[in-house]
């Protein structure tokens, strides 16, 4: 029963449970926010007075902040196994290996689960703190059919098993290794997106969107991560932008060290990868975690949007999720 309660809180009544000292005020609205420079460089020693908060563009009294480093997480690894992800499969395949294994380092604070999706969605490893169980289920995975995206949040949201203690400590965290497009999912885009919120997930997407390439679930993708205060990571993009023609003539032997097969090509490949699962891993276990009761409150609004402002630092990037559901479905 307290799984289920806490599996869809987002701004419950109170609740005081004795075994994890978790108080949680009527209406109270949980926003973890990610501030960063303009290089992309994590801004980790602000205060609670540093920061402001709206609601419905009236500003809040923050009632609790937290700056702690390495937060405890769950972590929902969702795989894209369709034919899309074939072209560069062998190097998604170990990028997500390494994933789990930076955000699952055997520390009682992080869990994690594994849901693969192609034409179907399946949960293929349950909430685990064990990395290597993830790590071995992806090792023997091969991509086919098409994509049920939307089904794996779906699932994600609710088929795991939960942690004592979620979504509060440890967070909820989604991370899609894919190119966000999805044709074969039962749920819609907005349906999952609304889950996601009420459930207080936030989603990160590690794109397997080649360079020079498009993709027509990148902004699918992208809406999932910013409305859920996370981001998309591009490691394939502009790897080789510095390399003159190497689009237009890919064949010039003054750009061999990037042609396939090369040890130049799967060196950028690689560095790529490591520095977009770095940021991800970094900014999972370090967010600022601030909480506020709603100053007014209007039954009548179905979604209210939250605003979160640095006024000291106007050159930072904030990213935090965008609003929330003042009550559970």
């Amino acid at each position: 029963m307290l799984k289920g309660i806490l599996g869809l809180l987002s701004c419950g009544a109170m609740l005081v449970i004795a075994q994890t000292n978790i108080k949680i005020a009527v209406n109270e609205v949980i926003v973890p926010v990610t501030v960063t420079d303009d290089k992309d460089r994590f801004v980790s020693d602000l205060d609670k007075n540093d920061f402001e908060i709206f609601d419905e563009g009236k500003r809040q009294r923050i009632s609790y902040f937290s700056r702690e480093r390495n937060q405890p997480v769950v972590v929902g690894f969702l795989l894209d196994l369709s034919n899309a992800s074939r072209l560069h499969w062998k190097t998604y395949q170990e990028a997500a290996r390494e994933l789990v294994w930076n955000l699952l380092p055997g520390d009682s604070k992080y869990s994690g689960y594994l849901i693969g999706y192609h034409t179907e969605a399946e949960l293929m490893v349950n909430t685990t703190k064990d990395a290597d169980k993830i790590t071995d289920k992806i090792a023997k995975l091969k991509p086919s059919g098409g994509a049920a995206l939307f089904d794996s949040i779906y699932m994600a949201c609710t088929k795991r098993s939960l942690i004592k203690g979620e979504p509060i400590e440890p967070r909820r965290v989604l991370i899609i290794v894919g190119d966000g497009h999805d044709n074969a999912s039962k749920k819609t885009m907005d349906e999952v997106l609304e889950l996601a919120q009420r459930n207080l997930v936030t989603i990160y997407g590690i794109s397997t969107v080649a360079f020079g390439f498009n993709s027509e679930g990148e902004k699918i993708l992208t809406k999932l991560a910013e409305d859920t205060g996370g981001r998309v990571l591009y490691p394939l993009q502009g790897l080789y932008k510095d390399v003159s023609g190497y689009l237009s003539t890919p064949s010039d032997e003054g750009n061999y060290a990037l042609k396939v097969g090369t040890g130049g090509y799967a060196a950028e490949i690689a560095s790529g990868i490591f520095r977009s699962i770095a940021a991800v891993a970094g900014e999972v276990t370090t967010q600022y975690i601030i909480r506020y009761v709603p100053e007014s409150d209007d039954s009548k609004k179905v979604f209210r949007n939250i605003h979160v402002k640095v006024p000291s630092l106007p050159g930072v990037k904030i990213r935090a999720r965008k609003g929330y559901y003042p009550a559970n479905p």
